[in-house]
Order: C-alpha cells, then structure tokens, then sequence
C-alpha cells in the first residue's frame, strides 16, 4: 500500500485529516487564504519537529531544495516562505491544533489503555505536574514572571499507561500550579498523583465528591488527628498506616471527610515520606508504589525538552509559541501511535532518530523501522531517558 510513497507522506497517513478539517472550520483558520492552508503549516511544522530544523530559515531552505517533492509529501503550496509561515504561525488560531492534538491524544489513549505502568491495578492512574519552558524576556515581553522572567509553564495530566499526555494547559510563568486544578474534570474511579505543591483541601474534596482518588504528599505542619491505626509491616519501610481527620477549623471546613495517612521510610535514601489518600481499600505499600510511579512525568517533561523542538521557538508571539507547542504534542503523540500500531519494539528515541534522517525516502515503515529492532550489544549510557522500552 505505501510503495512508492515517501517516508513523510506514510507518517501523516496516520493523521485523522477529517477531523483536521473540522478543527479548521470550527476555528476559520482559513478565512481569506488563497494557497498556504493550515494542513500546509501543520505539515511544515510537522517537518521542523521530525527533522530537528533550527529556524524558519531553515525550514524553508530544506523544503526548497526537494521542491519538486512537494506534492508527494503532501503539501498543496507550490513553494515553502518563510514569511508566509511565519504570517501563519502567528495570526492562525493556536486553537486548531491544540484540538486537534486532544484528538490524537484519544486515539493513543485507546491504543495503550492496556499497557502496565509497574503497578498491578485496573484503575486509570494519572500524575499531574508542570514544567517551566524558559524565554528570553527582550523577545517576548508578553509572558513576564514574578521574578523579572519570560516564560510559559506546561501543565499536563499525564495517563501512566503509555505515557500520554491526556490533559494540557499553556499558561505564563506566574499562574500558580495549584489553579490547574479548578480546570480539571475528575474521571471516577481514577487516581491522581499529586505532589505538595496541589495540596489544597477544599479543591481536592471536589475529587472526594466526583469518586476520584489521590495520592499526594503531607506537609511537615500539617495540623491532623489520629483515629485509628491499621497494622503494617515495618520490615518493608512502613512506618504506619492512619485514619486521621484535618484538625485546623479551615481546612476542616474544605474537607470535612476522613483521610488516610501512611509514613514510610524510603530504604535507599532512608528519608521518612508521608502520604496523605483518600482512598482505604488497596495496602499501604501499593499506595506507595503509586506515588513513586508519579515520578514518570519528570521524565516526560525532561524527554520532550531533549527531543522536541519546544526550546528555540520560530516565532515571538503568544499565538506562534503556542501553535509550535501544540503540534510538538501532536507529533510526539502520532509517532507513538504509530508506534503501537506497527507494533514495533524500538523506543521512541529510536524511531524519532531514524524518521529525522529518512523523511525523504520510499521505504515503507514497517521494513524501515523494523531495523531499529536489532539488538543493539553496546552498552547505552544509563542517563538517557526512554519512555516506550
């Protein structure tokens, strides 16, 4: 079926474009344009983040050079400007693409929502965090921070199951972490992983209310008493595991329920952790392991700043910095749906290094990739971080 057809072309084979078109209607993402379409600059910036391009100058002068390939690859513009892509990325609407990477990520999400995370438990398990993606304030002097700043901060809701990033929110440097919370719909019957830094009560009752379950962090000062004490085993690191109720009249008032705490002892470093959940049923040392799983966003916040094109931004505006993150999360979320598809082994660092230097040949993807299955009797640096093993 993809004889003939180039690398590039078979990638974006996978793409959902019916409700690509959709996103842009809704949108009017292209009112008055007569030959540069928004598939036309999704594509490119597709292109840029496959292929690690540095600039728009960049991008424009590899497109050129393969000109006469354009149309195979799946453009409909006869020739690649950079100031026509610029124009784009700055006056289309971000939006197009942020829903349209919500459409890819539901189509991951089906595909890896039987994959194990390293805890055996059936419920959806998500970690919520944010990460800071620094700018220079001469450059972009719309997104200052308290600290005399430039900047956007990433909010994600990350489903352990894949990794896939099922929630995102783009805001500047200085939203409090704690506000995403009002922005979330709780699912029933799954968990989130919290650190303290979303330790509010009144908002996480909301999560009691809805039949959600957390698991985050106790401060040192935090004002709790005791009702009962479960037995534990202290040989694994457990210290106790709780039924306590807030005892200060404000957070009482915000979450008037019981809470279960638990203390462990981490045998590694030997620092004494407490966790706080709303959730009595699973042991002790589960709910620990759930919270150590949380670590995983950490990673995929450090995975995509390494691999993906979110550092050195082609446009200054609010609309092209956001439009360049939202297909970024688009193209890191197709490759891993391609990824399970074409059931393939290789990680995602693999097959985004292969793809980055053979976007012009007509090998079909599943002979091209398949390559990347070898393996490998080099010893790999522990430091490199993957995400699909």
């Amino acid at each position: 079926m993809n004889e003939g057809k180039f690398v590039f072309a078979q990638l974006m084979q996978h793409l959902p474009l019916s409700t690509f078109r959709r996103c842009v209607q809704l949108y009017d993402g292209e009112h008055k344009v007569k030959s540069f379409s928004c598939l036309d600059q999704y594509l490119c910036m597709a292109f840029a983040q496959l292929t690690y391009r540095e600039s728009l100058r960049d991008i424009e002068a590899c497109l050129r050079a393969q000109r006469s390939k354009l149309y195979h690859l799946g453009f409909r513009a006869n020739n690649i400007s950079r100031n026509t892509l610029a124009n784009a990325n700055a006056t289309r609407d971000w939006r197009i693409y942020a829903q349209f990477a919500q459409r890819l990520i539901a189509i991951a999400r089906r595909l890896y929502a039987n994959e194990s995370f390293g805890v055996d438990l059936k419920h959806t398990v998500y970690a919520l965090d944010s990460t800071l993606i620094d700018l220079c304030l001469t450059l972009f002097p719309w997104t200052p921070s308290q600290q005399s700043k430039a900047g956007v901060r990433l909010h994600t809701l990350l489903d352990l199951r894949g990794p896939i990033p099922s929630f995102l929110y783009i805001s500047e440097a200085r939203f409090a972490e704690i506000n995403i919370l009002d922005q979330l719909i709780p699912e029933p019957g799954a968990f989130y992983l919290l650190d303290r830094g979303y330790l509010d009560f009144t908002r996480l009752h909301r999560f009691q209310l809805a039949g959600s379950f957390f698991v985050t962090r106790g401060k040192a000062k935090l004002s709790l008493k005791r009702r009962y004490s479960h037995r534990v085993d202290r040989s694994s690191g457990l210290i106790c595991d709780q039924t306590v109720v807030l005892s200060f009249h404000r957070s009482k008032a915000g979450y008037p329920e019981p809470l279960r705490r638990i203390r462990f002892k981490d045998p590694a470093s030997g620092n004494t952790l407490v966790f706080l959940t709303n959730h009595f049923g699973l042991p002790a040392a589960t709910i620990c392991e759930l919270y150590r799983c949380r670590w995983q966003i950490e990673l995929f916040f450090k995975w995509i700043k390494q691999h993906l094109r979110i550092k050195a931004f082609y446009g200054t505006s609010e609309n092209a910095v956001k439009t360049q993150l939202w297909i970024a999360v688009s193209v890191y979320v197709l490759i891993a749906i391609i990824k399970k598809r074409l059931d393939l082994r290789a990680s995602l660092y693999e097959l985004l290094q292969i793809l980055s230097l053979t976007m012009f040949e007509r090998t079909p993807l599943s002979q091209l990739l398949a390559y990347s299955e070898i393996p490998n009797e080099s010893h790999s640096s522990p430091n490199q971080l993957f995400l699909f093993s």
